[in-house]
């Protein structure tokens, strides 16, 4: 019987391969499947905060959101596209030589942008569609919440919640990669994914659908009270909730981390391992 799953040697070729085979796609084409990661993973942000805006008990709350989120990996897993977190691992395509530096920083620019437009989108379909005045606007308040808190964390906190954070979303694509069947993929990236949830790590992507949604709903009067009512929100921190703190307190740090949690950690790992079995 023909077993349903890669080796380890397997797996690291598998991914040595593939992600050479996207680093040589068009321009056109890595920012295509860069828009749609995009859009997946925001809208498993989205439904994780439609889901947990209402719980009183931060572990619970984290729990259900754990349970949500991982939607968004797993169509990317499934139907295709080009997640920036996950193709930090042409890292290792790049240390076997099957791709050049120059290639995988092009890929790695294309698709951070691209995500970012793709999470924007809804971000702001969200705002101006009414979703956010689900439950009288408390799910607006509660995104409020959530992107007030992430545009006011400490750079070096978030930079090291980034490192986190790609450890385990990395270690969660091969996972999935090691099954052949849907499955097992489903599988291979639900529980990786829901420990990165519930654990609080920072991932660049997630985020921008998260703090561009707080900047959309913190335009909405009614949404501001009931935060400023429900959550304890001040003015001050309102205020503090800014593109330049969105980028200098969280996106920048949180994607340098991303990168060398799942491109220089995992990803160097895997090389190492893939390059003594070649040893041998």
């Amino acid at each position: 019987m023909e077993k349903n799953y890669f080796t380890q040697s397997e797996i690291i070729e598998n991914t040595i391969n593939d992600y050479t085979h996207k680093a040589n796609y068009s321009v056109v084409k890595m920012a295509l499947y860069g828009l749609i990661a995009g859009l997946f993973i925001a809208i498993g942000a989205q439904g994780s905060l439609l889901a947990i805006h209402n719980i009183a008990d931060p572990g619970v709350a984290k729990t259900v959101a754990g349970v949500v989120f991982p939607v968004g990996l797993m169509l990317i897993v499934l139907i295709g596209g080009q997640l920036f977190t996950g193709n930090c691992l042409l890292f290792i395509a790049g240390w076997d030589k099957k791709i050049s530096w120059a290639k995988i920083a092009k890929n790695l620019v294309i698709i951070w942008l691209t995500n970012l437009i793709g999470a924007l989108f809804v971000a702001a379909m969200c705002y101006f569609s009414g979703q956010f005045d689900f439950n009288h606007g408390a799910l607006g308040a509660y995104t409020i919440k959530n992107a007030v808190a992430k545009a006011n964390v400490d750079p070096f906190q978030g930079f090291l919640s980034g490192i986190l954070c790609n450890i385990v979303v990395c270690a969660a694509i091969l996972t999935a990669a090691s099954a052949k069947d849907v499955a097992g993929k489903i599988f291979g990236v639900f529980f990786p994914i829901f420990v990165f949830v519930i654990s609080g790590f920072e991932h660049c992507i997630a985020n921008a659908y998260y703090l561009p949604a707080g900047l959309f709903a913190a335009r909405n009067n009614e949404y501001v009270e009931i935060a400023k009512e429900v959550y304890h929100i001040t003015e001050e921190q309102i205020n503090s909730l800014t593109v330049s703190n969105a980028f200098l307190n969280n996106l920048i740090p949180v994607t340098i981390g991303n990168i060398i949690g799942g491109g220089v950690i995992i990803g160097g790992i895997m090389f190492l391992c893939h390059r003594s079995k070649k040893l041998k």
